[in-house]
């Protein structure tokens, strides 16, 4: 490990209320073990992550459905004066991400965090206007509509062609109790129609993308830091080799291994659109063509930035402290065979794998060690809690379904039909023929 002054604290900023969010305790347990002292935005005091001896302190975000997007900068100077000091920010979520561009004038003052255009993390996170700016830029994206309406999405289905992505556009906008997935695999005109009154009236906008269908070896990410002068300090490309959900998920398992035709995409797209701090990008290679298309960008670390840890210890969390306090990174250093497992996320990949008839990839490594995103030697506590708390959610989940199994099951009330009403004909067709 190089010289490290860890004088400056950091806040992890997590928006997002999902307890399972592995990123946030990764980006605590990497700081932490240099002796910065780190504080965290986490949904609950009782999260995992609040659990994890390299945390200094917990700090309970409101529900932001209740409270609107303008308590953000209350709530993040209200930490800076617990914290007593200037600290570096590093958002995990892309809500984060683009709340703190937008506010950053009126945060810059108690938080140290790279320098952007203020709507440039909300033009990246933005899965609708992703597709303007990789054509822009001279990246390949799959074909992607944006419907103006439900029948226009089932139009937009029925061309596209079946099965096919559905992605929101603004998935932060989404209310928990709306039950809809960030993104997930459409087999239906009439499903795709459903899909968008559902999320209706939210803002989240639903967007239609052509599949590029799942083979062997296709799916890769890139992971980035770049400073004010372009140059990228740290990270390098993977290879996703599980996800939850399958296909369409975040990695539950994941393969450091250079890339040159996707790490040449990803700077292209940092370079056009000026983008300085950390990125997240997922991409796709399309076997009818053998090019890599990017799906998602993401401004700010992606969950599995773990995996590129070099041989002296820098990631791309430390490269960005390093940076920002003003102290030297050293030379980039990879570790091609590293490989990065999400326990809960990877159990779950690989039983549906085997289920599927799908051989599930080795767990061989190279010799290149693997990282765990929740159970460490020295940090066992977030391991047992995030177990725990998974546990209960299954069974919750389980006595639901049981319960809605046993329930007697009534029959809708007959009504009487009117003399003169006409039994749908194939002249006729109802509502549900679309």
């Amino acid at each position: 490990m190089p010289p490290f002054d860890a004088g400056v604290p950091a806040l992890v900023l997590r928006l997002d209320r999902n307890p399972f969010h592995h990123g946030t305790l990764g980006a605590v347990r990497s700081l932490g073990r240099t002796g910065v002292e780190v504080h965290a935005v986490v949904e609950s005091a009782r999260s995992p992550v609040a659990r994890s001896r390299h945390l200094s302190r917990a700090h309970p975000a409101p529900r932001w459905a209740a409270t609107g997007p303008d308590a953000f900068v209350d709530l993040l100077c209200a930490v800076s004066e617990r914290i007593g000091r200037r600290a570096v920010l590093i958002p995990m979520d892309d809500l984060g991400a683009v709340l703190t561009a937008a506010h950053a004038p009126r945060l810059a003052e108690r938080y140290l965090f790279p320098a952007l255009p203020p709507a440039l993390p909300g033009l990246l996170a933005d899965k609708g206007e992703l597709a303007a700016v990789c054509r822009a830029a001279g990246v390949a994206h799959p074909e992607t509509v944006v419907p103006p309406g439900a029948a226009a999405t089932a139009d937009a289905a029925a061309r596209l062609g079946l099965p096919l992505v559905a992605k929101w556009s603004r998935p932060w906008l989404l209310p928990p109790a709306a039950g809809l997935r960030s993104t997930c695999l459409v087999r239906s005109p009439a499903e795709a129609r459903a899909l968008y009154e559902r999320g209706a009236g939210t803002g989240a906008g639903l967007l239609l993308q052509r599949y590029l269908p799942d083979a062997p070896d296709g799916d890769w990410f890139f992971h980035g830091y770049v400073d004010a002068h372009a140059d990228c300090l740290a990270g390098g490309s993977g290879r996703k080799e599980l996800s939850w959900p399958p296909r369409t998920g975040l990695t539950a398992k994941g393969r450091w291994q250079p890339n040159a035709e996707v790490e040449r995409a990803a700077l292209r797209l940092v370079a056009h659109v000026g983008y300085r701090g950390v990125i997240d990008l997922d991409f796709r290679r399309d076997a009818s063509t053998g090019v890599y298309s990017l799906l998602d960008a993401n401004p700010r670390p992606g969950a599995q930035f773990r995996l590129f840890t070099g041989p002296d210890g820098i990631d791309v969390v430390r490269a960005l402290y390093l940076d920002l306090t003003g102290q030297p990174v050293p030379a980039r250093a990879e570790r091609p065979g590293r490989v990065f497992v999400a326990e809960n996320y990877a159990l779950l990949a690989a039983a549906a794998t085997a289920t599927g008839g799908r051989r599930a990839p080795t767990a061989s490594v190279g010799g290149a060690g693997v990282e765990t995103a929740w159970y460490a030697a020295d940090d066992p506590r977030p391991f047992f809690a995030m177990a725990g708390a998974w546990l209960r959610r299954g069974l919750a989940k389980g006595a639901g379904r049981a319960s809605a199994a046993v329930r007697p099951r009534v029959p809708p009330p007959r009504t009487a039909m009117a003399p003169t009403a006409v039994a749908p004909t194939e002249a006729q067709p109802t509502q549900t023929q679309h």
